[in-house]
């Protein structure tokens, strides 16, 4: 007996069922239209268009027009629904030659003519493709720009007055910067992603509704950073800094810091050493820290004390004193919870001798110690013999060998716990 299926979906309205396809692949929700009549058109009407690697895949010389005039069609055509997403991937780029030609500005005002709350493009290149228009848009709340190595100049009318995130990648910018970030009045998540700054004496950041910023530079190039850092952003929540050393830095207070990555490298001066203290001191009133160092960074005699730390994960790159070092910043976090150490072999410090941090004794309930080693006991004991709460040491063995890991267990089980409630766990993945 034949079974009657019913299709509960098409009997949804048109506005639900382009929002299913809203979540499909460009591709996928096109191929729906030989479901049936109902379908035939419903995917001019999706509110996303994204054109990724899986749109572009299927292209060839042969069809290349006919898919530049679909995407011609699609955001051009009359009487069209509001846009929430617009994207362009790189892959489109090794398509833009001479013979095809795509009209990405044309595409991009046809979004923002149909009231596109995000772009996302990612363009090897923008020259003479992003249109004026794009700075001076009402409806955007997203702009997300990757473009490998443009140099933005932004226009003088610039004004995004509902923009909240404004990401950029692999660009370059000069002093119009600071013109496009003081006219987005309610920016609230702003992130430079290895980008450069060039002809500038300041990365001038003031902006009191921002909650997100990320400055993630690439600190493996050689380059100058003749410029001091300001940053006036009190609501800010997350803080992510990733550079060398820069000519100076002024962050007013941060009271509502939650979360801050910093990695930071390049003092190989007292000068440096004072200036960088300056950017972790603007940061006191964080929450959660990651700190990633290769030498010290800090002169720890001019840190504050950081009463609202209570999660502090410390990722070492190697230099003379670092356990040291560490120990000395313990001190200054008296409420700290919680600690993440990934360091490389830990030798040469008398542990038993050093001044225990307040924290250690009344407050630390979980240590986790990533890439552990043989020459860490020692460090373990320490932990161990004075964190007197402690509930949770996690050790993680993963580039031990097997006669390594078995020694160390052995090592880790003639150890002596002051807190009776501490419970060790051995990762060997």
């Amino acid at each position: 007996m034949a079974m009657c299926v019913e299709d509960r979906i098409s009997s949804f309205p048109e506005p639900i069922l382009c929002h299913i396809l809203s979540f499909l692949p460009i591709k996928e929700a096109v191929r729906t239209s030989i479901l049936s009549t109902k379908w035939r058109y419903l995917f001019a009407s999706i509110s996303t268009i994204k054109f990724e690697g899986y749109s572009m895949s299927g292209l060839t010389d042969s069809n290349t027009d006919n898919f530049k005039n679909f995407v011609d069609r699609l955001l051009k055509s009359p009487d069209q629904v509001r846009l929430e997403c617009f994207r362009l991937s790189h892959e489109i780029c090794s398509w833009n030659d001479g013979d095809h030609d795509f009209d990405i500005s044309g595409w991009i005002c046809a979004a923002l003519c149909r009231g596109v709350k995000e772009i996302d493009l990612q363009i090897s290149y923008l020259e003479d493709i992003l249109p004026a228009v794009l700075f001076t848009c009402r409806s955007l709340v997203t702009l997300k720009l990757d473009a490998i190595g443009h140099k933005y100049k932004f226009p003088s009318d610039v004004h995004l007055g509902n923009l909240k995130t404004l990401h950029f990648k692999d660009s370059f910018f000069g002093d119009s910067i600071h013109r496009l970030i003081s006219n987005c009045h309610v920016l609230e998540d702003l992130a430079f992603i290895e980008c450069d700054f060039y002809n500038i004496s300041k990365i001038n950041i003031q902006i009191p509704s921002l909650k997100r910023l990320v400055l993630d530079f690439d600190i493996g190039e050689s380059r100058d950073l003749n410029y001091v850092v300001v940053i006036n952003a009190p609501n800010l929540v997350y803080f992510q800094y990733t550079d060398g050393v820069a000519q100076g830095y002024t962050l007013s207070t941060m009271k509502s810091l939650e979360k801050a990555h910093i990695t930071i490298c390049g003092c190989d001066t007292i000068d440096s050493q004072t200036i960088a203290t300056h950017l972790i001191q603007g940061i006191c009133n964080v929450r959660s820290l990651r700190l990633t160092i290769n030498e010290e960074i800090f002169r720890i005699s001019r840190l504050p004390i950081f009463h609202n730390l209570i999660e502090f994960e410390f990722l070492d790159r190697g230099f003379s004193g670092r356990e040291i070092w560490l120990m000395e910043f313990l001190h200054r976090v008296p409420n700290l919870k919680t600690l993440n150490l990934n360091l490389p072999v830990v030798a040469g410090t008398q542990w038993k001798a050093l001044k225990i941090p307040s924290c250690l004794s009344f407050h630390l309930k979980e240590i986790e110690i990533s890439s552990f080693n043989t020459h860490m006991i020692e460090m373990v004991s320490y932990f161990l013999d004075n964190a007197m709460i402690l509930e949770t040491l996690i050790i993680n063995m993963d580039a031990l060998t097997v006669t390594q890991k078995k020694k160390a267990r052995n090592q880790l089980l003639q150890l002596v716990k002051s807190s009776k409630k501490c419970l060790t766990i051995v990762v060997t993945l």
